[in-house]
């Protein structure tokens, strides 16, 4: 596996993806296409080249430099797409910053030398290291010689996943470095699974299975949200049977984001067909309310055994 992943983004002072203050890595590359993401530009595991409108000054430098004659100024997209390379001389030459070049390679001592810059902040407030994506997991190697760096430094860290990977290498060279795991749980039909995402969803259960067996981590599943697709009752309540009879014991109900959308548009993409706004308060307490009663009913079924908890 490549040693050198792009990485899209390092979002200092999070706290939002896990505990405490925390550094989010966003990897790019995904071996899924869900139809609603919300990092597309994490998707492509190449570089990539965006165009954004309200910061081109119509200077023509981009047109001027392109090697491939991939620049159309009369063009809303600016970008032929069938003809860039993502050379990225268009990029440097740009004074307005219309276009950006998405996906930049770190060394592993380098990402661990600017991931060490907020040591203190971590072990202040009992944070750490998220590893992101796209699907991180995709370089286990990579993250194989990262995760040794950080933890010769005892730093908590999360990794957030799809779950779409090749579980006895990742158990290999991850999971013994890995505090907390947030595992996604999509689609619970593996045909509507595949119509959404691209992909089954056969290897994702199997290896949320294989982690809730795991003693040494924390596997914390997650269902996103997206009005119409996974919010459904039937795919509500298959996704519950699914955990309860994993053994899961709680599981976190993650609100719709539309941001994907625009991003889709700067990188010359199709706009797919999901909601363009965020979800109301009051849909959010009634999915809430509709997956209490599932959950409750599941439990029932099997016994009335204590399992899952609800979270926002």
């Amino acid at each position: 596996m490549d040693l050198s992943p792009l990485i899209v983004d390092i979002k200092r002072h999070s706290l939002e993806d896990g505990p405490g203050i925390r550094t989010v890595v966003f990897f790019k590359g995904c071996p899924l296409r869900c139809i609603h993401c919300h990092n597309a530009e994490t998707q492509d595991g190449r570089v990539e080249i965006a165009f954004l409108p309200s910061d081109c000054i119509q200077c023509g430098k981009c047109a001027e430099v392109c090697p491939e004659g991939a620049i159309d100024l009369a063009s809303p997209e600016r970008i032929l797409r069938k003809r860039c390379t993502r050379c990225g001389l268009c990029v440097d030459e740009c004074p307005g910053r219309g276009l950006s070049l998405i996906g930049v390679h770190y060394t592993v001592d380098r990402l661990a030398d600017i991931l060490f810059k907020d040591l203190p902040f971590y072990r202040h407030s009992g944070g750490g290291i998220t590893l992101s994506g796209g699907e991180c997991t995709l370089y286990t190697d990579y993250l194989n010689a990262l995760l040794k760096i950080l933890k010769e430094e005892g730093i908590h860290v999360v990794l957030e996943t799809s779950g779409y990977f090749d579980y006895p290498d990742f158990r290999k060279k991850v999971l013994p470095y890995v505090d907390v795991i947030y595992f996604d749980v999509k689609i619970a039909d593996p045909d509507q699974h595949r119509k959404y995402t691209g992909r089954s969803n056969d290897r994702i259960l199997r290896n949320l299975r294989a982690l809730l067996r795991e003693p040494s981590v924390e596997i914390h599943p997650r269902i996103p949200l997206v009005p119409g697709i996974t919010t459904t009752w039937e795919n509500l309540s298959g996704i519950v049977e699914i955990l309860v009879q994993a053994g899961a014991d709680d599981v976190s109900l993650v609100p719709y984001n539309p941001m994907g959308l625009e991003m889709n548009r700067r990188l010359g993409r199709s706009i797919p067909p999901v909601p363009s706004g965020f979800m109301k308060l009051e849909e959010e307490e009634k999915i809430h309310t509709q997956f209490k009663v599932l959950v409750d009913q599941h439990l029932r079924q099997t016994s009335g055994e204590e399992g899952m908890e609800g979270k926002r």
